[in-house]
């Protein structure tokens, strides 16, 4: 039997709406990566143009898009995420509850998507991507970010010495993510890797901000049962081995950023 999409949606729908209220305090990973992301936009041309923030969140690059566009529409498959987005950008912005693997939008209606961090959690990457293709105009492109294999590799690592469980998931590599594209119907794809690491004063630190912004959610599941103080002692040990001279542990993302265009 395949893979129960629709519950998995379901457990990703509320993490991140129980994430909702919190966001903001632990994203500064996301606003890093949404910042690098929106370089790749062609600014000068959004005045004119309809755009659509995919995965919004809490608005955080919603808020900036809606200064720039004409029209903007922000997205999300969580109604508590949004509610937080239209408190940041109020009636400047349409809000969409909505799934990114069957966006709610007309075909040939868009003409840039902005997707930030959020493509990552599709059971199957060329299908949000499809998506974007259906709805953007001729001509008109989307950029993405989404992470990729090695992200974690510490958090990864250091959990492998714990248990056998998986803790951390898992991701496409930079070839598989341009295969993707290639599937989607995206004849060129421009997809660079760039690694992004951030210091934390100990595992649980990078936990807690894992579950401020609702990722510990895992896309195949976890083991039963709760995590206890003395396997956390344990996880803290084998962290502390990454300890770099600052004192810091690194947490080490490795960041898709992806261009495509809708020839």
């Amino acid at each position: 039997m395949g893979k129960d999409t629709r519950h998995d949606k379901r457990l990703l729908k509320k993490a991140f709406s129980r994430a909702a209220s919190h966001y903001d305090a632990s994203a500064a990973f996301q606003r890093d990566v949404g910042a690098r992301l929106m370089e790749l936009l062609p600014q000068q041309q959004l005045a004119h143009s309809t755009v659509l923030d995919l995965g919004c969140g809490t608005g955080f690059f919603s808020q900036q898009l809606a200064l720039q566009s004409h029209c903007l529409m922000a997205l999300d498959l969580s109604e508590r995420m949004l509610e937080h987005a239209y408190q940041r950008c109020g009636d400047a912005v349409t809000y969409i509850v909505g799934d990114a693997e069957q966006l709610p939008l007309a075909t040939n209606s868009v003409d840039f998507v902005f997707s930030s961090l959020a493509l990552q959690w599709c059971h199957d990457l060329s299908l949000p991507l499809k998506e974007i293709k259906r709805v953007l105009k001729p001509g008109g492109s989307a950029v993405f970010s989404t992470l990729l294999d090695g992200s974690l590799s510490e958090l990864k690592q250091a959990w492998k010495t714990v248990d056998k469980h998986r803790h951390v998931n898992n991701f496409l590599t930079h070839e598989e993510v341009n295969k993707c594209c290639l599937s989607a119907g995206f004849n060129e794809a421009r997809v660079t890797q760039q690694a992004v690491t951030l210091g934390y004063a100990s595992g649980m630190a990078l936990m807690k901000d894992l579950k401020g912004i609702g990722a510990t959610h895992l896309t195949e599941g976890r083991a039963n049962g709760l995590i206890g103080r003395a396997k956390f002692r344990q996880l803290e040990d084998a962290y502390a081995l990454f300890r770099q001279q600052d004192g810091l542990l690194p947490a080490t993302y490795q960041v898709g950023f992806g261009v495509v265009t809708n020839e």
